[in-house]
């Protein structure tokens, strides 16, 4: 008999498909073990407590699985059709009220076994550490993370600097009061090998310990959608040696350095304050020269700029090159529909020669 032509057609077409699905769902399944933010391979105190529960929790799965299956497996051969059969059915156990009491009250001391260190965990996560910590103010905007260090008078953004096994506890909440547009919104903190997540609410205060052993660098982001660039909302941690991150605190509490006038960096600066009738970057950015008090502006505090790796939300390195394109255009780096919402970086028109000379003041906020 010839094969039909559509079955041919069909059945080629099949394992294509077939194979695009499998490769999606692999790249999937790698993607959630990826190193650098799995939560499987902690790095400090709240973040292994999690881990450790989440052992206890498989282990206990896994032995629910296999009994199941055992039972199902036992169940299929032992009452599997056989030649010599009569048709009767083997014995029920429909109804029997022992049986049924057995099987629910099982899984309610499987769940209160569970529930009991996690419902401690949590409040573990959020109260305040037995040992001395620090205190960091985290803020959630759209879109990227601002940091507060009371105990220093200190702004910075997208990366977090904290000593090396020293707890912090971070308070944490959604937005600016002054601006409506961040209160609408909910955010999350999550650096997956150094705690769990924890939402970021508008008007609400939400805490986090965190705690790094070892000086190191650790990936997170925002980990709830939160607006059209919520992908590009991410976050840095710097757990760096006492002595570092000391050394860290003094470089930060200096006051910016102005340029000598009549530099092309001079000419920056004026421009940062100045832009005609163009919004200039000082409506939403601080370069604190102390000369006046430090405080939270709409967008990221560039005072010590280039003393981060990272900018726009930690999503690029900072480098000449990247900074350039980022006053030039920012929507080619980072959508985020600022002529529609009014929130983001906006478009300046900056002519080249701006350009060189608002990069050239900015490299020199180190």
């Amino acid at each position: 008999m010839r094969e039909h032509p559509k079955s041919r057609h069909h059945t080629g077409l099949v394992t294509p498909i077939r194979r695009a699905v499998l490769a999606v769902f692999g790249v999937a399944v790698l993607s959630g073990c990826a190193g650098e933010q799995s939560a499987l391979a902690p790095a400090g105190p709240f973040a292994q407590a999690p881990h450790d529960l989440i052992l206890i929790v498989m282990g206990i799965a896994a032995a629910v699985l296999v009994f199941v299956q055992a039972l199902i497996i036992y169940s299929v051969v032992k009452f599997r059709t056989r030649k010599d059969d009569d048709g009767s059915l083997p014995k029920q156990v429909h109804g029997n009220t022992r049986l049924e009491i057995l099987w629910t009250i099982i899984p309610a001391v499987i769940l209160a076994v569970i529930a009991a260190p996690t419902v401690q965990l949590v409040f573990q996560t959020m109260d305040e550490p037995d040992d001395e910590f620090m205190t960091v103010q985290v803020i959630g905007h759209r879109w990227w993370f601002e940091y507060y260090y009371p105990d220093y008078d200190i702004y910075t953004a997208n990366e977090l600097a904290i000593p090396a096994g020293t707890p912090v506890r971070l308070e944490m909440r959604s937005g600016d009061p002054g601006h409506a547009q961040d209160r609408a919104v909910i955010h999350s903190f999550w650096v997956p090998r150094l705690a769990g997540k924890q939402d970021m609410l508008p008007n609400h205060t939400t805490y986090l310990n965190i705690q790094a052993d070892e000086p190191g660098r650790f990936i997170g982001q925002c980990a709830e959608y939160c607006g059209l660039s919520h992908v590009n909302m991410r976050a840095r941690v710097e757990a760096l040696s006492a002595q570092d991150f000391d050394a860290w605190v003094a470089k930060q509490q200096t006051a910016a350095v102005v340029p000598t006038a009549g530099t092309l960096q001079a000419q920056g600066r004026d421009l940062f304050h100045n832009l005609g009738d163009r919004q200039a970057c000082a409506t939403c950015h601080q370069v604190w020269e102390g000369d006046s008090q430090r405080r939270p502006a709409v967008g990221p505090d560039l005072t010590h700029l280039m003393s981060r790796k990272e900018f726009i939300g930690a999503i690029e390195n900072l480098d000449e090159p990247t900074l350039r394109q980022w006053l030039k255009d920012p929507d080619s780096i980072k959508p985020m529909q600022y002529e529609t919402n009014g929130i983001g970086m906006p478009n300046l028109n900056l002519t080249e020669g701006e350009l060189d000379a608002l990069v050239a003041y900015l490299l020199t906020l180190g």
